[in-house]
């Protein structure tokens, strides 16, 4: 298998392949998509997918679209966030947000544009693969799998529960659901989708479930933490966010040592999961401890 590194440049180097030219009317719309792409970031949910992928024997090649998608969502999502209406954030990965460049209508239809793009590249991709039944079924997987936890019940519902959290008394069960929604399911599709390529047996694809599901949850605990006590320029966004707007922010209700003994907690239970695959899963393992102590 790859590095992270080496993951990471693969989809450095692909990162606008499918960003299409609109057109003189429209030149700015790609430019606001690019801006948000191309700023920078950690590549976690693309890199996830392809290490998936080859990791149950399938092709980086083939899976490479699909992860730039995830990446695309991603980003969209991040855009849509920084509003106004929503975080009201000024700075993304140390830079100006989308909205503070090209103004707020031209960042939401950047953001509009990631999404749409993404879905034509997981729906487009089954078709290359029409006479092989078997790849068209793992495709379809993939891009529905990708899709819905993107979606209304999924990382949407997780983003509304957050928002709604605002204005609502910060309890458990609340944040365990914008936990699970608003950050797992964008970690746990790539891992699945990846799996879901190449072909993968159920009990491979159930224990990497519970693996992405754990990582997922313990980075937005860790983003928690970091809200309160991290380093502004390492994060490159605003701290204090959280306090300021009324989030339910696991460190809030639980405090900040319960808060990172659960951070622990997850990262081992994650890595738990993978026990039977030993070496062969060490990319994993070492990424859920490399994610344990990020500073941003």
């Amino acid at each position: 298998m790859h590095s992270f590194d080496e993951y990471r440049e693969i989809i450095n180097s692909h990162l606008t392949d499918f960003i299409a030219d609109p057109g003189d009317e429209a030149t700015e719309l790609a430019d606001a998509m690019k801006y948000s792409l191309e700023v920078g970031g950690k590549r976690l949910r693309p890199a996830l997918l392809l290490a998936a992928c080859e990791f149950a024997g399938g092709s980086i090649e083939e899976a490479l679209p699909y992860a730039l998608a995830l990446e695309y969502i991603h980003t969209y999502s991040l855009i849509h966030d920084d509003l106004p209406a929503m975080d009201n954030d000024d700075l993304r990965r140390g830079q100006p947000t989308n909205h503070k460049v090209f103004g707020e209508a031209m960042a939401i239809l950047a953001g509009d544009g990631l999404l749409s793009t993404a879905a034509e590249i997981v729906t487009g991709c089954p078709l290359h693969y029409c006479n092989d039944p078997e790849k068209i079924r793992n495709h379809v997987r993939a891009a529905h799998e990708i899709m819905s936890r993107a979606g209304a019940r999924g990382m949407i519902a997780g983003q509304t529960a957050d928002i709604k959290g605002e204005k609502l008394e910060p309890t458990a069960e609340l944040i365990r659901f914008i936990e699970l929604h608003k950050t797992a399911d964008l970690i746990t599709a790539p891992v699945r989708a990846g799996l879901m390529l190449a072909g993968s047996d159920d009990e491979t694809l159930d224990r990497f479930t519970l693996y992405a599901r754990d990582i997922g949850v313990a980075f937005q605990i860790l983003d928690d933490i970091l809200d309160i006590e991290g380093d502004q320029t390492l994060l490159g966004k605003t701290l204090g966010k959280d306090a300021e707007q009324g989030k339910c922010n696991y460190a809030f209700v639980h405090g900040l040592d319960a808060a990172k003994e659960e951070l622990h907690r997850l990262t081992s239970e994650a890595k738990n999961s993978l026990d039977p695959y030993g070496q062969n899963a060490v990319f994993f393992t070492a990424l859920a401890d490399s994610l344990e102590i990020r500073k941003y």
